[in-house]
């Protein structure tokens, strides 16, 4: 069964092939999720039987994770794929993820809060698990935003 990660709340983004829950394939794109996406989901659809799509729908850039729901949704429901979603910081170890201006979306036991980075923080690169057997994805789908009204 094949099953596809899409990370694309940082730059490059990131998309994991997984085979029977183990990573058979890394992508790294650099640019735009808007101009990336499909054309990489054309040849992916083209290579492989997709059975589910997994999306991180929280936290970070708001028009990446807009565009991704949007596309990726479509995608799964022309063609009946089980479409899922997860959190960000699982796959960054927990550290900040780049919010607004100078400021950091911060995990604190769950909380989420948006404030400046605290002295001595380490940003973690986003990484494609090995393995996504014991990684409990959503099947409520829609991007969560974090930030309070303006």
């Amino acid at each position: 069964m094949i099953e596809v990660l899409v990370i694309t709340i940082s730059n490059p983004l990131l998309i994991g092939i997984y085979k029977d829950k183990k990573l058979l394939k890394e992508i790294k794109l650099d640019g735009l999720t808007s101009d990336k996406l499909p054309m990489l989901f054309k040849d992916l659809l083209e290579e492989f039987e997709i059975k589910t799509i997994a999306y991180v729908n929280t936290p970070g850039s708001f028009m990446s994770i807009k565009i991704a729901y949007i596309f990726l949704k479509t995608i799964c429901q022309i063609k009946k794929i089980n479409f899922l979603a997860i959190d960000g910081f699982i796959f960054n170890q927990n550290s900040p993820i780049k919010a607004l201006g100078k400021k950091y979306f911060i995990n604190n036991n769950g909380v989420v809060k948006v404030d400046f980075l605290p002295n001595l923080s380490k940003i973690q690169d986003f990484e494609l698990p090995k393995s996504i057997e014991n990684i409990k994805f959503s099947q409520a789908t829609l991007p969560i935003y974090n930030l309070p009204a303006v």
